[in-house]
């Protein structure tokens, strides 16, 4: 299903609805309560891995090549079919996966030699489902950008841009 974005809400916190007290509320705070991410579920193609790159699995036929997502592949000049960044783990082919298509995301693969905000990524020849640093060699459009350094666990937030 899609997200909307169309009600902008800069509020710090708010209520959502609890997944575990039917009726009841969950207290929220940023960024959950912000809608400056843009969200979609997908069917997983293959497994997953929580914080990975996705993209459109080609390997499926006709209109399902972008109803089903796979941990995004390593392209030599930049993965031009990247998608967004899995929100969580899916073990196995036709499992719901809900994918950050467009804003911010705070648990993506990011190499770790992206050692500062600001840096154009892309999904490369490096290592599948994993960003990094934009090369001038690469022909593929970023697939997002950096907003801090990434850590040593190669994990970083970005900002996602829209492609889907």
């Amino acid at each position: 299903m899609a997200t909307s974005t169309l009600i902008q809400r800069l509020d710090q916190s708010g209520l959502v609805t609890s997944t575990t007290v039917p009726g009841g509320y969950t207290v929220v705070t940023t960024p959950d309560v912000s809608n400056r991410t843009q969200k979609e579920t997908f069917l997983a193609g293959a497994a997953i891995t929580k914080g990975d790159w996705v993209q459109f699995d080609t390997s499926a036929t006709g209109a399902v090549r972008v109803l089903t997502v796979i941990q995004a592949a390593a392209n030599g000049l930049g993965n031009p079919l990247v998608v967004g960044v899995a929100l969580n783990a899916a073990t196995a082919a036709g499992e719901r996966v809900e994918v950050v298509v467009s804003g911010y995301c705070d648990i993506a693969n990011v190499a770790a030699a992206v050692a500062a905000a600001g840096v154009a990524l892309v999904v490369d020849a490096t290592l599948a489902g994993r960003a990094v640093a934009l090369a001038a060699a690469d022909t593929a459009n970023a697939c997002g950008v950096s907003l801090a350094a990434a850590s040593a666990g190669n994990v970083g937030e970005v900002w996602v841009y829209k492609q889907f």
